[in-house]
């Protein structure tokens, strides 16, 4: 194994050289061809958040909360904080600025998974792997795209939501244990984790649409008050904080003498592996929303890059960087969270991280099946290989409850790059489509009209759905 994390390691330190580039140049291309849509029609995707299905489909608002269980995950609190830890308080920044730039990057892939999506029985189904075959012509792509993501979304991440879960409750019996790695409590945690996650996937996408509706809001604004609660009792360390994260942000003297360890890779790495924009992954949830126009469920899309890093990440940033716990790196991951805020509001601020890394990492679990479910599908639609899948991604949550974190890290980042890379040069290639759509949809909301899409008006001839 020491072999295979050092392997794992330097490919994660060369691949993210590549991923950077990628993100930066399609964020600011996307931006740039759709006039800012993430800022400018904001208001539109708010309203299409009250478009309803018809109670068998999904809505815009269940789709939302879906790619927003996957989004907002551990990434969002032990990612934040490694972040802050390991390249400084300058990869705030960074994470902010790549969230706005890569809205774009979320609004095209969504628009498109829309758009090439197919209706499987009383649901839709899509994402990169269904736009790379009909809109590329390149099934082949499609299935190594399929393959990669069920490898990444269902078994790595997976596993690392479940072994954040784990490590969240050591804290109640490190007086009991001298190894919790390798004590009872763990396999405790995996059998739990195993039953309340059978339970909602083997009830379909409906129910986990209808779970993550729920669970979602709740945890979220139960994280952000508290952050704001902490944010206020230290208003006046506020000016500060930010002058050391900008400080830290343009010390390019500390960033290209130490690139990979820097805030601005780490910042945009921790970004990406929270918000998800241009991964490929959230076009999978906004295929499966049923809504009148496809540019209605891209823009609702770019919310849920918002919620992730401009809400969520930045609610633990704050309340890490007024803590005044130490940046020396002694703790890291959920610890030191757990640590920064209990300076803040005492011993309870221990259970509120227990229970917030519980929600988020459980939502992600549920959201990543929901993703990886449809690229089986895309593999092949037999039921017994979608139910022999189904156990797998129960191994692999118990086994991620047992597990070496350093080891899944790396591999769960080395499939996000490849496959954020695959479907940035795909988007890249057929991007126009969505831009068409853009334009059909201002057209006419410029007419009073309330958008539909049909695809003969932009030129489309090869959809399952838009006809």
């Amino acid at each position: 194994m020491g072999v295979f994390d050092n392997i794992l390691s330097i490919t994660n330190n060369y691949i993210s050289y590549i991923l950077i580039v990628f993100l930066i140049v399609a964020g600011l291309y996307f931006s740039i061809k759709t006039r800012f849509v993430q800022f400018r029609l904001l208001p539109d995707a708010i309203k299409s958040l009250k478009e309803k299905s018809d109670g068998k489909k999904v809505s815009s608002f269940e789709a939302l909360m879906i790619s927003t269980a996957s989004r907002v995950g551990t990434g969002n609190i032990a990612g934040v904080a490694a972040a802050i830890i390991l390249g400084g308080p300058g990869s705030v920044f960074w994470m902010w600025l790549m969230a706005m730039i890569g809205a774009a990057s979320a609004f095209v892939e969504s628009t498109l998974a829309q758009i090439y999506k197919i209706k499987d029985g009383d649901t839709f189904r899509g994402g990169p792997s269904y736009y790379m075959q009909k809109a590329l012509g390149k099934k082949w792509l499609g299935l190594l795209f399929a393959f990669i993501f069920t490898i990444c979304f269902a078994y790595a991440f997976n596993a690392l939501q479940s072994f954040m879960i784990s490590s969240s409750f050591e804290h109640y019996v490190q007086d009991k244990v001298d190894d919790y790695s390798h004590s009872i409590y763990p396999i405790i945690v995996g059998i739990i984790l195993v039953i309340l996650t059978a339970v909602i996937i083997f009830g379909g996408v409906h129910r986990i649409g209808f779970v993550t509706s729920y669970l979602v809001p709740i945890m979220a604004i139960a994280y952000i008050v508290v952050g704001l609660y902490i944010t206020c009792i230290n208003v006046k360390l506020i000016p500060n904080m930010f002058k050391v994260i900008i400080r830290d942000a343009f010390d390019f003297k500390s960033i290209f003498s130490g690139f990979i360890g820097s805030s601005l890779m780490l910042g945009i790495k921790k970004g990406l592996f929270s918000n998800e924009a241009g991964m490929g992954s959230a076009p999978n949830a906004a295929a499966s929303a049923d809504t009148s126009h496809p540019v209605k469920q891209g823009m609702v899309q770019v919310i849920s890059v918002f919620i992730d890093t401009i809400l969520i990440c930045t609610t633990t940033a704050f309340m890490v960087l007024l803590s005044g716990a130490p940046l020396d790196g002694s703790m890291n991951g959920i610890p030191f969270v757990q640590l920064a805020i209990s300076k803040n509001i005492g011993d309870i601020g221990n259970h509120f991280v227990t229970i917030s890394v519980f929600l988020f990492a459980f939502s992600s679990v549920i959201g990543n099946y929901c993703y990886a479910e449809s690229n089986i599908l895309f593999i092949n639609k037999s039921k017994i290989l979608l139910n022999v899948f189904r156990c797998t991604c129960l191994v692999a949550v118990f086994v991620g409850a047992l597990s070496e974190f350093e080891t899944v890290w790396n591999f769960a980042e080395v499939l996000m790059a490849l496959m954020a890379i695959i479907n940035i040069i795909t988007i890249f290639v057929i991007g126009k489509t969505s831009f068409n759509a853009l334009k059909d949809y201002l057209l006419q909301k410029k007419e009073g009209k309330d958008p539909v899409f049909y695809a003969e008006k932009i030129g489309l001839h090869n959809t399952d759905v838009w006809k």
